[in-house]
Order: C-alpha cells, then sequence, then structure tokens
C-alpha cells in the first residue's frame, strides 16, 4: 500500500476516534445528538486549544455536566457573537418530533386515501364502459344467447358493485383515521411533552385570539431561580421534576389563565380580565406557594433547598406584537433577578 492509502486509513481511524468521542461526551452530558449538540462538540474537540474548548473544560471540571442552556450561549457567544449576558431567545416556536412523526404518517395516509381513490375512479370508468359494451352486443343477439349475456353481466355487476362497497368502506375507514391522525396532531403540536402544559405555538395562537377573552390582558415571564444548580447538584431529572410541580403550582394559581411552558426552566402565563396591579398580586400568590414548598431528591432524600422563581408581568397594549410584549417582560423578569430573585417586577 502507498503513503497515500496509509495517509488515508490513518485518517480514517482519527475521524472514527472523533466521532466515538462525540457520541461519549454527548452521553456523558446527557444531550440529544441533535445539529446543534453535535455540531457544538465536533467544534470542541476537534480544536481542544480553541477558546471553546478551554472555556468548556473550566465548565466540567469536577464532573459537572453541560445543559442545553450553557450549549446555546457558549455557541452563540463563540461562534456566533452573541452577547453572553442575554438568554438566547427564538421566536419561532420549538419543533416538536412526536408532532413531525405524527404529521408524515398522516401524509402517508392521504396518499393512501388519494390512491384508493383513484383506483375506484378507474373502476368505475372501466365498469361503465363495459356495461355498455354488453347493451349493444345484447341487442344483436338472439334470445337464447341474450339469458347467457344478461346472466354474466348481472353476475359481473354483483361482483363489481360489491368490490365497490368494499373499497368505499376502505376509504372511510382510512378518512376516520386520517381525522384522528390529524386531530392528534394538532393537539400534540400544541403540547409541552415533557410537562404537559401549553406550548410557545399554543400561546402564541391564544395571544392572537386574546380579543375572545375578558379584557385588559397582561403577559407573565416566570424563570425558576439557581435552576442550574439543581441540575449540576441533583441531575436533570430532578431538574425536569421541579419543571413539573411549578407549572402544576402556576396552573393552580393561575386557573382561570392560560400557563405555558416557554422553553427551559421558563414559564409564561396570558392573564385576562386583571389590571396589571391584579396581575402582578396573583403572580405574587403562585411565587409564595411554590417557596412554601419542600422539595427533596426521591432518590438520596437529599433536600433540594429552597426553590423559588422570578417572574416579570406587564400589561399588554393594543394592537401589540407577542414578541414585544415578551420582551418587555423579560427586562422585568432580569429586573427581579438583579434585585435578589424570588420577587415579581411589573411595569
Amino acid at each position: 500500500m502507498g503513503d497515500a492509502g496509509l495517509v488515508w486509513r490513518r485518517k480514517g481511524r482519527e475521524q472514527d476516534a472523533l466521532y466515538e468521542q462525540i457520541g461519549r461526551f454527548l452521553a456523558d452530558h446527557r444531550l440529544s445528538p441533535d445539529p446543534l449538540h453535535y455540531a457544538f462538540v465536533h467544534a470542541v474537540l476537534s480544536a481542544p486549544d480553541s477558546p471553546l474548548a478551554r472555556e468548556v473544560r473550566e465548565l466540567v471540571d469536577g464532573g459537572v455536566r453541560l445543559t442545553h442552556q450553557e450549549v446555546e450561549r457558549l455557541g452563540g457567544r463563540l461562534v456566533m457573537g452573541a452577547d453572553p449576558g442575554r438568554r438566547p431567545r427564538d421566536p419561532a416556536p420549538v419543533p416538536n418530533r412526536e408532532a413531525d412523526r405524527l404529521v408524515t404518517e398522516t401524509v402517508a395516509q392521504m396518499d393512501s386515501f388519494a390512491m384508493l381513490m383513484h383506483a375506484m375512479h378507474f373502476e368505475t370508468r372501466d365498469f361503465g364502459r363495459d356495461l355498455a359494451e354488453s347493451a349493444a352486443a345484447i341487442e344483436l343477439q338472439s334470445s337464447t344467447s341474450t339469458v347467457d349475456e344478461l346472466s354474466r353481466l348481472a353476475s359481473a355487476m354483483i361482483s363489481r358493485v360489491r368490490d365497490s362497497e368494499y373499497k368505499l368502506a376502505e376509504a372511510t375507514r382510512e378518512a376516520e383515521m386520517l381525522r384522528g391522525k390529524l386531530a392528534e396532531a394538532r393537539t400534540t403540536a400544541r403540547r409541552d411533552p415533557m410537562t404537559g402544559l401549553a406550548n410557545r405555538l399554543a400561546f402564541a395562537e391564544a395571544y392572537d385570539q386574546r380579543a375572545t377573552l375578558p379584557a385588559p390582558h397582561c403577559i407573565a415571564l416566570c424563570d425558576v431561580d439557581r435552576f442550574k444548580r439543581i441540575n449540576d447538584v441533583h441531575g436533570h431529572l430532578v431538574g425536569d421534576r421541579v419543571l413539573k410541580v411549578l407549572g402544576e403550582t402556576l396552573q393552580e394559581s393561575c386557573a382561570e389563565h392560560l400557563v405555558a411552558r416557554h422553553g427551559g426552566e421558563e414559564f409564561v402565563l396570558l392573564l385576562n380580565g386583571l389590571q396589571l396591579s391584579a396581575a402582578a398580586e396573583l403572580l405574587d400568590s403562585a411565587r409564595r406557594s411554590v417557596s412554601g414548598k419542600r422539595f427533596r431528591n426521591r432518590e438520596t432524600g437529599a433536600s433540594l433547598g429552597a426553590i423559588t422563581f422570578s417572574a416579570g408581568v406587564t400589561a399588554v397594549r393594543a394592537d401589540e406584537p407577542v414578541d414585544v410584549a415578551i420582551e418587555r417582560a423579560d427586562r422585568l423578569l432580569y429586573a427581579a433577578k438583579a434585585q435578589g430573585r424570588d420577587r415579581i417586577c411589573a411595569g
């Protein structure tokens, strides 16, 4: 084997080793192998002396796991040049893989249904043509052969009618399945799979239809205080449970209003029929309810300490886009964090 072949094989082994390292890194940090995570880890491991790799090593020193939010922050700051002082915000709804699967299945059902109807169309056309030809032939034949021809034609008609009835029944079944798939896809696409709450897509739709709800309207953005510490010390499963409890508490405290998961440790609420002061008071009641709970790690029994959240709440202005209102609530949320956390800032 020539030098070129040896170089090619060596590079191939190096690539295989890099892929294995990337896989181990994703598994160790419980990061899903989506394109953002893969590209981030590839950038870290393929250039170990880069500023990104050095900062990651400092963060994970001592066995600390990276979070999705840190990947976004580091990737945004060191790859896209974003400001690390604020969390990146994507105005588009978070993709829902289950909804994508259901939509794909629904499209396949539609294709199957269309093919079935297409086949029935040709079957009906051929049946009409054969019937016309047989009727013409009967007129030219003797009376004895006419009886035989009528019998053959009747049998053919019965057979084709039964076949058509079966195909129509199949088409009806396909249509019912399709209707169910579409309803399931619509519901799943608007539901956060972890907490069971509405997601950002459902919230945006409700915001656009707020004119049908009691006025005035307010938006609140809530964020779990020091959530990274919970994940780092107790693990992501415990962090997920904390988010579920917070979502349930917000729903109980704000039962007549829409509570949605905005992403990560954030929740967004659409409060209807409340002035700003009343909305802030309602959120503060929920805040006290959460801070009064005592959380423990189910597996170890260890106390999680006080769990609190901060929130920014603002009145929605006439004809104001949802992203503008949320951005204002976000600034108020950061003000609450800056003032010491575990508080509500209204404005």
